[in-house]
């Protein structure tokens, strides 16, 4: 009996390695999939809902790039914030709690009290820990090329990505004057692609800053031309990208914050239409899958195949 029984146990030992090498190495065949956030300020609080459904899905988000607002997105999800608090931030924030106007040649608002939020909401400081690569997108205002974070501390990149040229302040590290990153990469697919995505999704808040022809005041100027210049730019970030998706955000203000329920499901529907192509990347060709260890399991133990 005893001999019977250290047969069954080195039988159940060698299906649980078998089970674990054939998961690990189903885990290698799965692409790298990173989803680059774009910028849109209030609108932006739709990634939360695209996020939301990958997750749901169980479709494994591998590496985040993000830009102005997707840059303050991703690195709240990478840092291990759940969508449920996610979404409990989203309903609380207001355009105050990142911002305070100032009188300054360079701005109308300063980031100084981003300071404060990403220090409390954050669940890490430095790139170097978070659960999930980041990178974080800005612009070198001075040579006009784009910058992209991926190491060291935190906070002082997403607030230079964050800084919209006329409304906020630059922000300086080290010795260099950075302005937003819509500028450079208004959905960071290519940096994605740097960082080692082999399939990449890119969320681009498309939208209409003013409702009407003629702009409300200084801030519709500005964002809509900076969406003039995410379509003039469009070819080059789309081009990096395997799947783009554009959440309609269209009817919302670049102040929406109130709106957040409603952003959030805009988001999660224009993820779930895109979710037939963005499966297809985890599909295993048959050949590749378990049946080929089948012949062993029905003969008994046998040594372990090479991998």
């Amino acid at each position: 009996m005893k001999s019977l029984g250290r047969v069954i146990r080195s039988v159940q030992a060698f299906g649980r390695e078998l089970s674990r090498k054939t998961n690990v190495a189903d885990t290698q065949r799965m692409p790298a999939i990173g989803i680059a956030l774009g910028g849109g300020f209030a609108r932006g609080i739709a990634h939360i809902g695209v996020l939301k459904v990958l997750e749901e899905e169980g479709i494994p988000v591998r590496m985040v790039a993000g830009t102005s607002v997707g840059a303050i997105m991703g690195a709240a999800y990478c840092s291990g914030l759940t969508i449920a608090e996610l979404e409990e931030l989203a309903h609380k924030v207001r355009f105050t709690t990142f911002a305070r106007w100032t009188l300054s040649r360079y701005g109308f608002a300063s980031t100084d009290r981003m300071v404060a939020f990403l220090q409390k909401t954050l669940k890490v400081q430095t790139f170097e820990e978070l659960r999930i690569p980041l990178g974080v997108t800005a612009t070198d205002f001075n040579t006009g090329r784009g910058a992209v974070f991926t190491s060291g501390p935190i906070i002082d990149p997403v607030r230079a990505s964050c800084a919209y040229p006329g409304m906020f302040l630059p922000v300086e590290i080290g010795g260099s004057f950075l302005v937003d990153g819509m500028l450079s990469y208004p959905v960071p697919t290519r940096p994605l692609r740097k960082m080692g995505a082999e399939r990449v999704l890119g969320v681009h808040l498309k939208g209409q800053w003013s409702k009407s022809n003629a702009p409300r005041h200084f801030f519709d100027v500005i964002g809509q031309s900076f969406a003039i210049a995410q379509d003039m730019m469009s070819e080059t970030w789309r081009s990096a990208a395997d799947v783009v998706i554009e959440p309609d955000v269209a009817g919302f203000d670049y102040d929406d914050f109130k709106r957040a329920g409603e952003l959030i499901q805009v988001g999660a529907t224009a993820m779930r239409r895109a979710l037939p192509e963005v499966r297809k990347w985890l599909e295993v060709p048959e050949e590749a899958t378990a049946p080929r260890m089948a012949p062993a399991l029905m003969a008994g133990p046998a040594p372990m195949p090479a991998d």
